[in-house]
């Protein structure tokens, strides 16, 4: 079954493990929001148990959470064959996304403020048909810079036989 998702006649390039920690970043100010409204509301609404209550299951789902990301992320890797990149994630549910070269119509780079703060880039690739778009968050600069480089040209070259 894992063949199915992760062929092994390629080479496999895992994301940055920074992701892990940019998605805990975000869980956790996620949940600290949520925390910091949902407990005080319940706590004078209701009454103070029940505030307890939900602070309790609000860190137990953080901490679930957090084992979570780091399953994700170990889960992500993307191969560079000759004619198409393989896009590979999930842990649950594993999904494999096959872009041919010549089908790309524009290849983004994008990097919001956390993500430069931990120094990581998403790499997004768009086709014709939205539903085999793809991409590649967690990885460093330089290897999104030079993976746009060579998606682009290589995506321009067999571009030229349709």
């Amino acid at each position: 079954m894992n063949e199915l998702f992760a062929p092994s006649d390629v080479t496999w390039t895992p994301v940055s493990p920074k992701l892990a920690n940019l998605r805990r970043v975000n869980a956790g100010i996620t949940f600290g929001v949520i925390a910091l409204v949902a407990v005080p509301s319940l706590g004078f609404l209701l009454s103070w148990a029940w505030a307890v209550v939900a602070l309790v299951a609000l860190v137990a789902v953080f901490a679930w959470s957090w084992v979570l990301i780091g399953r994700n992320q170990r889960s992500w890797m993307y191969a560079e064959r000759e004619d198409e990149l393989l896009v590979s994630h999930g842990v649950m549910f594993r999904q494999l996304v096959v872009v041919p070269y010549g089908r790309m119509q524009f290849v983004d780079v994008a990097a919001g403020p956390l993500e430069r703060s931990f120094g990581l880039a998403t790499v997004e690739l768009h086709t014709a048909t939205p539903a085999t778009d793809a991409k590649i968050p967690g990885l460093t600069p330089d290897e999104a810079a030079r993976l746009r480089d060579r998606l682009s040209a290589l995506g321009q070259a067999q571009a030229w036989g349709l």
